[in-house]
């Protein structure tokens, strides 16, 4: 049997059906590649927004701790000095009262947790935060033993034991790994922040 085409000459049915096959393959293959080449951009911008979101958290918290300042109730500026959590005291909304503010990161979601000074004498509960911020959901410093916080004296020495040394610290430095999704591309990111507290200085 064979297939006639315009012109006269035509192909075997074994030759028509190999070149349907030979198409049909090479169709998948490029709808394959089109897949993966949307798959990769789809987590490239998605990886970009995360990166993005995470600069804006890492600036905050910058922000935060220079202007971090003794508490409503007379208390160091700084309270807590964990390697992935720290907490301070700072006016952050600059309304001439001072917050208790918290970054903790667990497992690998970043959050600012705010709690506002009540009460005459003002005081700071800590079961229920006034506002909680999520600043990422994907840093995966715990995952690889990386330090989100360290802790540094007036001499640029990294304090051994920073919740104990807490009025030595005198500078803080951030970093963050930001990846989406550890298992595709691309790969990871680092951020890297720090902050000198400005009323933590001797010369005030």
């Amino acid at each position: 049997m064979r297939v006639l085409l315009v012109n006269g000459r035509g192909f075997t049915l074994t030759e028509t059906v190999v070149v349907i096959a030979l198409f049909t393959i090479l169709s998948l293959s490029i709808t394959g590649m089109i897949t993966q080449i949307y798959k990769y951009n789809s987590n490239t911008i998605e990886q970009a927004n995360e990166i993005e979101q995470a600069r804006r958290g890492m600036l905050t918290w910058v922000r935060d701790a220079r202007e971090m300042t003794f508490a409503a109730t007379g208390a160091f500026p700084v309270e807590l000095l964990e390697n992935h959590r720290m907490g301070f005291y700072s006016d952050i909304d600059q309304d001439q009262s001072v917050e208790y503010i918290e970054y903790v990161l667990s497992t690998s979601t970043l959050r600012k947790f705010i709690y506002e000074a009540t009460g005459t004498p003002p005081t700071y509960s800590t079961t229920t935060p006034t506002r909680t911020e999520i600043l990422s959901e994907f840093v995966r410093n715990i995952s690889q033993s990386q330090l989100t916080f360290r802790y540094f004296d007036e001499n640029g020495v990294l304090l051994a034991s920073p919740a104990a040394m807490i009025t030595d610290v005198r500078y803080i430095t951030i970093n963050l790994v930001i990846n989406i999704d550890p298992i595709r591309n691309p790969g990871e990111f680092m951020l890297q922040g720090s902050a000198t507290p400005r009323n933590l200085k001797d010369n005030l």
